[in-house]
């Protein structure tokens, strides 16, 4: 490898944004935020889905309500001509 090219592989902690749960593993990933685990300071990185909280790992289910979204979409495009504006 040449050197000076590569980002830093460090220690860094990810925190599940929905859950709060904090997980520690290395990554080349950068943030300002900071946390402490430990005694230890890390960089923090806070993600939407971990397997803390995705519904395939926690075996809950999650209701989305895309009926009002596809709405909206079809009366965004329906001047566009095509099926939607012909309903």
């Amino acid at each position: 490898m040449k050197q000076g090219i590569h980002p830093e592989y460090r220690p860094v902690a990810f925190r599940d944004a929905s859950t709060g749960k904090v997980f520690l593993t290395r990554s080349t990933a950068t943030s300002d935020r900071t946390v402490e685990v430990d005694g230890v300071t890390y960089p923090l990185i806070v993600v939407d889905v971990t397997a803390d909280s995705h519904p395939l790992w926690t075996g809950t289910q999650r209701v989305v309500d895309t009926a009002g979204r596809v709405q909206k979409f079809q009366e965004k495009y329906a001047r566009f001509g095509g099926r939607a504006a012909a309903r």
